[in-house]
């Protein structure tokens, strides 16, 4: 009976309308998706500024959400009509609060046109880092925001909330001292712009290339290609060397050449390489020292010591390659010969052949 009282004929008709209400709604939502976000983006990018488009663009996808929880609330109060309970309403407003959450977690990322709009209306020069713990900020108080109007809507006491917070701090805070630690780091390193994204560093734990900087740690590429994620309180406590700062970089080694050179010979290739080093375009013009200065046990040892204008390794290592082709080009023109490691064996003839008489 109970059954045949369910399923009357106005039953059904309401049950296929709600249905009917939340296929519409998907329907909306395939439409808005496909063709309806892309006309309208298209529009607002046509406008002068540029702000609409971005926030159309951060709430893309909670919108596209938007229309299945607008379906299913629809539908559902047509359904059970007066018989919808305040707690499943709050459940959709709390849906809502979610999705608003959600576009402007999205419209506070490191890229956003929040950050790029402060660098050209204002003519900032934003450090990239510095732009990733803004962002990383500006979303924590999104979330948190949030997160709060969450707590409020299901009848948490937030005051009761926070007090149990408060007696649990000291707790927290010594089981997160190493936590605490990294993020002072990460303001000092941030702040102090002791390395920054994309600067090749080296440190007693590690060295490669910087790829992401957190208030917690540091995220390092090294060179044989793994990634290394070391805390900020670590590099904070350690000598690091910033090679990418270098406005140029070194190049330094002896040529050694043959016993046989002589000084005319030396004179001449190293007045040739001096001069080589002095016109080219990708040396560092100021300081170049090409000098004989030494007598090595197998050779005559020609100082070259100068600097590239590039410190990009790829760059610096053809740079060097082009060099060492000129001063082998400027040897052979020169005819002078690189010595190698090589010792001489002198034999006295007159006591070995006293020797070999001795034996006949």
């Amino acid at each position: 009976m109970y059954w045949n009282t369910w399923f009357t004929n106005e039953r059904l008709i309401e049950i296929g309308i709600g249905i009917s209400i939340l296929i519409l709604f998907l329907l909306f939502r395939k439409i808005f998706t496909k063709y309806l976000y892309k006309f309208i983006l298209k529009l607002l990018k046509k406008a002068p500024d540029s702000i609409f488009s971005k926030v159309w663009e951060a709430f893309e996808k909670p919108i596209s959400w938007l229309f299945v929880i607008a379906g299913i609330y629809l539908s559902a109060n047509f359904y059970f009509l007066e018989t919808l309970s305040p707690r499943v309403l709050n459940t959709f407003t709390i849906a809502i609060i979610i999705l608003i959450t959600w576009g402007f977690y999205n419209l506070t990322g490191s890229s956003s046109f929040i950050f790029t709009s402060l660098q050209k209306r204002l003519h900032w020069q934003i450090d990239q880092t510095l732009v990733s713990l803004l962002s990383n900020i500006l979303r924590f108080i999104v979330i948190s925001i949030g997160l709060v109007a969450i707590l409020d809507r299901l009848g948490i006491n937030l005051q009761g909330f926070l007090a149990g917070l408060g007696l649990g701090g000291l707790a927290i805070s010594l089981a997160a001292q190493d936590t605490i630690k990294n993020l002072i780091a990460g303001f000092v390193i941030i702040f102090e712009k002791t390395y920054q994204i994309g600067d090749w560093i080296l440190t007693p734990s590690v060295e490669g290339t910087v790829e992401e900087i957190t208030l917690r740690s540091t995220r390092i590429r090294t060179f044989e290609d793994a990634l290394v994620t070391v805390p900020n309180s670590t590099l904070a406590n350690e000598y690091i060397t910033n090679w990418s700062k270098r406005g140029k970089r070194r190049i330094k080694f002896h040529l050694k050449l043959d016993f046989e050179t002589t000084p005319e010979k030396i004179r001449s290739c190293v007045n040739r390489i001096k001069d080589l080093l002095e016109n080219d375009p990708d040396i560092h013009p100021e300081t170049i020292y090409v000098k004989f200065e030494e007598f090595g046990d197998s050779s005559f040892n020609v100082l070259l010591y100068f600097f590239t204008k590039t410190t990009v390794y790829d760059e610096f290592l053809t740079v060097k390659e082009k060099i060492n082709l000129r001063i082998l080009e400027i040897l052979d023109e020169e005819n002078i010969k690189l010595a190698y490691p090589a010792q001489k064996l002198y034999v006295d003839t007159e006591t070995t052949r006293e020797q070999e008489r001795a034996l006949e």
